[in-house]
């Protein structure tokens, strides 16, 4: 699988794997069969990085297969929007990990075979040989299969009895579509966490009936824990309520205004904007993601998707670019060009927003920033208020005020 940092490689993509998106995609989802897969979509890395949207990639599937043969696709695409609107009602989740993260890795510095355990599972030296295979897999390609995302972490904690901080971490320095909500919060749904006492047992059995194909199968899971108990934590993680930004009318962008991509939204396709920017400006951020460094292909995809997507919306809207970097503040940028103003395609909760807003804030405060949110997250952000059925039974309904059915 070639990941290549832009929108056209996207819907390359998307268009190559339609024909395989409605029952096809219901009935072998589930079977991880390494690296030359064609029974899943692939495409989280370009829905991450903004590249693809939500909801393009729901209408091409509703529009080939029909609401019925696409709703298991179509609601797998809703478990990431999902993710999102719970991680906004639940900032303190996001910030209690990044602590504990911290505290973790620490022990790993005082506890040698903690440390070992620690090294062992990530260089996929455990001896359970479905485990080592994953992790290997995962250095080497930044990808993972999402079965085989939860049969790791779900090793992983119950199992090698590791932090799942650790794991969530390892995972984010490496995955190419690295999501602060997506990877988060499913780590904890394995370790009982996000569904209180609900955990997700890793069975040798399952293991090998689901990696059948698999070029190097099936994988055997030898030694695996036989029972998990879900793990607790203090204090519990209130919901706030959602405070969304106000769609923008077309007289909020009178007004000169740059236009700011960033990780979590590198192409300007997808924000519709009525009004042309008078300056692109493009700030990644991928190392902000762990404190021990991200891979080079995750970084990679990450920087170059906003590079291009700087490039592209430059070409299109006829106007000068610019990158905020360590080396040059967006307060020089701005004055540099004469604008006061930034659209900014909204921050969720994550590394994205912690590395960028301490710089965005004041502007906020003074009122020049034009927040865009995507229409499918602010219908579906309100229902992500407990689990996933929340949103799955007004999910039709959503796609129908979105105008997709």
């Amino acid at each position: 699988m070639q990941w290549t940092p832009t929108r056209s490689a996207g819907l390359d993509q998307l268009s190559d794997f339609l024909p395989r998106a409605g029952r096809n995609y219901a009935d072998t989802r589930n079977y991880d069969n390494g690296t030359q897969r064609s029974n899943v979509s692939q495409l989280s890395p370009w829905l991450h990085a903004g590249l693809l949207s939500q909801a393009e990639v729901c209408a091409a599937a509703l529009e080939q297969h029909g609401p019925q043969a696409s709703e298991q696709f179509v609601a797998e695409v809703f478990w990431r929007v999902y993710f999102k609107g719970y991680l906004e009602q639940r900032p303190s989740v996001w910030t209690a990990y990044c602590k504990d993260r911290g505290a973790a890795l620490s022990k790993l510095q005082s506890s040698s075979s903690h440390s070992k355990a620690y090294d062992e599972a990530v260089r996929g030296n455990t001896g359970i040989e479905a485990f080592d295979h994953w992790a290997r897999e995962l250095v080497e390609t930044g990808y993972l299969h999402n079965h085989a995302r939860m049969w790791f972490a779900s090793i992983w904690i119950f199992t090698l009895k590791l932090d799942w901080q650790l794991g969530a971490d390892f995972f984010l320095r490496h995955l190419i579509d690295g999501d602060a909500a997506s990877n988060t919060l499913s780590w904890r749904w394995v370790a009982g966490l996000h569904t209180k006492g609900k955990t997700y047992l890793a069975r040798a059995d399952n293991i090998k009936r689901y990696t059948a194909n698999h070029r190097e199968g099936p994988l055997s899971a030898n030694g695996l824990a036989d029972e998990t108990n879900a793990l607790e934590e203090t204090p519990e993680h209130t919901r706030q309520p959602l405070d969304l930004p106000d769609t923008p009318d077309d007289a909020a962008f009178d007004q000169p205004f740059a236009l700011l991509l960033h990780d979590d939204a590198a192409s300007h396709v997808p924000l519709n904007l009525p009004v042309c920017p008078a300056l692109v400006i493009g700030a990644a951020r991928p190392d902000a993601r762990s404190t021990l460094g991200v891979a080079e292909a995750a970084a990679t995809f990450a920087q170059e998707s906003v590079a291009g997507g700087v490039t592209a919306a430059a070409q299109n809207y006829d106007c000068p670019s610019a990158h905020w970097t360590d080396n040059r503040s967006l307060a020089d940028i701005l004055v540099d060009a004469g604008i006061q103003r930034i659209a900014l395609p909204y921050l969720p909760t994550g590394w994205t927003r912690d590395a960028l807003w301490p710089d965005l804030a004041s502007m906020a405060k003074d009122g020049h920033i034009i927040n865009l949110l995507q229409p499918l997250n602010r219908l579906t952000w309100p229902h992500a208020k407990a689990g996933f059925f929340g949103v799955k039974k007004k999910s039709e309904g959503i796609l129908q005020e979105l105008g997709l059915i």
